[in-house]
């Protein structure tokens, strides 16, 4: 019989935690994810300037700062701001990274392909089209993911007496996904569709417990309320949002960012983000795992054995 506990810590660890209060520099995968996550929460100006460096990063970084200012229609302040809220410490930082994606976009990167879903498209070309927006929203998340923050949200669930998770519709799936692993590895976790529910056990939440919000908007309401709660009663709070910069990150302690969705007709934000928070999720609970090994690997063991009957035929 296969071991579960094998198969999941066979794999390669998370990356290192920066020391406390760190900021990482994004690699420079990371750029286009970043503009296309923050753009909608930018100015115009800002907008232009991110749109101009994720677009050309070869010519934008052969630019000094006033020239892509001069090129942006914009100021060097507006540059500067831009370069700060994609992640980099100044303008050269930025053109480091720009340099470095022109790089490796020379090296050979796959062609593009439209994820546009038409009504008269092919099954296949509908196969391919998905399957390349999973890979392209996995491959964002993974570049955007803060792992400072990340560490910092392991650590508090690892130690949580109770984790209560909240969502709605398609989050609400996904907040099922972490609640079931971190029973599987023996802790107390409850996700929660219903907001009069999320709510009433928010109520519950004392310091030494964990609150989890998972929002790709960011502004659902239904989420944001029992978050500000279990925030008010002194629980650790997390938030996981494709806009960390939307109201929950008010009501949040440690902020987990996604990859913005591309829409479309056929396959809105709200179906498409579940990709980039089931990773985001399977992060969290591999490093709450790690952390907890002397407990979780048994409890898992112990859960496995239980259903294991389940999955056998059964004998008359």
């Amino acid at each position: 019989m296969t071991n579960p506990v094998k198969e999941i810590f066979n794999g390669e660890a998370l990356p290192s935690r920066a020391a406390p209060g760190a900021r990482e520099v994004p690699p420079p995968a990371a750029l286009a994810a970043k503009v296309r996550t923050l753009s909608p929460s930018m100015t115009r100006s800002m907008q232009r300037v991110a749109e101009a460096v994720a677009d050309d990063p070869a010519g934008c970084a052969a630019l000094t700062v006033t020239g892509l200012a001069e090129l942006t229609g914009t100021s060097e302040a507006t540059v500067v701001r831009t370069a700060r809220l994609l992640g980099y410490p100044g303008y050269r930082d930025l053109r480091l990274a720009l340099a470095g994606l022109a790089a490796h976009q020379e090296s050979g990167r796959a062609p593009a392909l439209t994820t546009d879903i038409a009504v008269d498209d092919p099954i296949g070309d509908v196969v391919a089209k998905l399957a390349y927006d999973e890979q392209q929203t996995l491959a964002d998340t993974a570049a955007g993911l803060d792992t400072v923050q990340l560490g910092a949200a392991v650590a508090a669930a690892s130690t949580a007496r109770r984790i209560d998770i909240y969502g709605v519709g398609a989050s609400a799936l996904v907040g099922m996904d972490l609640a079931q692993k971190l029973l599987r590895i023996g802790l107390i976790a409850h996700a929660h569709s219903d907001p009069h529910l999320a709510v009433t056990n928010a109520v519950q939440l004392r310091s030494g417990d964990v609150a989890v919000a998972i929002t790709h908007s960011g502004s659902t309401g239904d989420v944001i309320e029992p978050l500000r709660v279990a925030f008010d009663r002194g629980a650790t709070t997390i938030a996981i949002t494709g806009r960390p910069d939307g109201p929950v990150s008010q009501y949040a302690d440690h902020i987990l960012t996604t990859s913005t969705a591309r829409e479309s007709e056929l396959r809105p934000a709200a179906m498409s983000s579940r990709t980039s928070q089931l990773l985001v999720v399977d992060c969290l609970f591999i490093g709450v795992a790690q952390r907890t090994y002397e407990s979780a690997a048994p409890a898992l063991a112990a859960s496995y054995e239980a259903l294991a009957h389940r999955h056998s035929p059964r004998t008359r």
